[in-house]
């Protein structure tokens, strides 16, 4: 599995933990909710920054997101 599918899978599993929407996890991380789709079916490729802000709004480590 590369590094988008497993960020993928992880965005999904970690929002879906916290009990929120697509649109409330953008809302709090300050990030478009189609973008949110995008990431969480691995159509996009983000960068660093954005990955930091996915981290930081579902509170974990950066590497939680790409193990």
């Amino acid at each position: 599995m590369d590094v988008i599918d497993r960020l993928a899978r992880n965005l999904r599993r970690l929002r879906q933990l916290k009990g929120w929407s697509q649109e409330e996890f953008a809302f709090r991380a300050e990030i478009h909710r189609t973008y949110i789709s995008d990431l969480e079916r691995g159509a996009r490729n983000p960068t660093i920054t954005v990955v930091s802000r996915l981290a930081t709004a579902l509170q974990v480590p950066i590497g939680d997101l790409l193990d």
